[in-house]
């Protein structure tokens, strides 16, 4: 297995080398780093809280920031996998016109990425849905731990609730105190896109412009089935970049790559990097 995954390597290596390389990241390149792969049936594995839901129901929003607060710091205590901390070494060697991520873990940003197109969103910010304003998640958390001193954290991030799911019974009998946003009193909710809420047109648009200047566009750990990453790949496909794909297991994408690895993306990406010089 390793002979085989160190060609496919050196073959995207060789595809790579003296060229620019948009990537597109899923949920499978943050496998490595103990998160669950939430896209392997193309959605999640149980219907979720949807945005309109939370806007107008306080049963969900209590229910959305309970489990959101029982769970933030499993995926805030994750460090980035080999994989990312390839990228990151891509970058830095200016061989990437940038990263555009359907994760919401901020990995990319902890390995050292800058040039971040966050698609779906990210855990590590809080948004205001009255006022637009921004905050850091952790200084959330430290609201939300005054008004919910007896909270129990869940520390395994296999059950990390990125999305909360639409638990209606459970909601009910949630007590927890959402905290209002401090400058116009308004409801905050996760930076992560719900069901039915609008994508975050300055990520698409950074990675729209990625797409348009890359030769090789590269998704690692995405089916590809959330059309958010289908739509960079293809983008990138119509202005000539080669198509590859690094993922365990078919994609909605495979049919257009014109290299498809199917191994594991943090030991190829690795080795990828090494080959380059990187």
């Amino acid at each position: 297995m390793d002979n085989e995954v160190s060609a496919e390597a050196r073959s995207l290596a060789t595809l790579m080398a003296g060229k620019k390389t948009v990537v597109i990241s899923g949920a499978g390149l943050s496998t490595g780093s103990g998160l669950p792969d939430y896209r392997g049936t193309g959605t999640t594995q149980e219907p979720s809280v949807e945005y309109d839901d939370f806007a107008r129901d306080p049963v969900w929003q209590r229910w959305v920031w309970q489990r959101n607060q029982e769970t933030w710091h499993a995926v805030d205590a994750l460090s980035p996998n080999p994989g990312h901390l390839a990228i990151a070494r891509m970058e830095k060697a200016e061989l990437l016109t940038g990263i555009a991520t359907q994760n919401v873990d901020n990995l990319h940003q902890k390995a050292g990425s800058e040039k971040v197109a966050e698609l779906h969103g990210s855990v590590a910010r809080v948004d205001c849905t009255q006022c637009g304003a921004h905050f850091d998640r952790r200084e959330v958390d430290g609201w939300l731990e005054k008004l919910n001193p007896n909270l129990p954290e869940d520390p395994d991030p296999q059950h990390v609730a990125i999305l909360a799911n639409r638990d209606r019974k459970a909601a009910e009998h949630s007590t927890f105190k959402v905290a209002p946003c401090p400058r116009c009193g308004g409801l905050i909710k996760p930076s992560v896109v719900f069901f039915g809420e609008s994508l975050p047109q300055t990520a698409m648009r950074s990675a729209f412009q990625w797409a348009d200047a890359a030769d090789v566009a590269l998704v690692v750990g995405s089916s590809l089935y959330v059309s958010t990453g289908m739509w960079v790949f293809a983008e990138a496909l119509e202005h000539g970049a080669t198509g590859v794909i690094l993922n365990m297991g078919p994609t909605q994408g495979d049919r257009y790559a014109d290299l498809r690895i199917n191994a594991d993306a943090s030991e190829v990406l690795s080795q990828v990097a090494d080959l380059l010089g990187v």
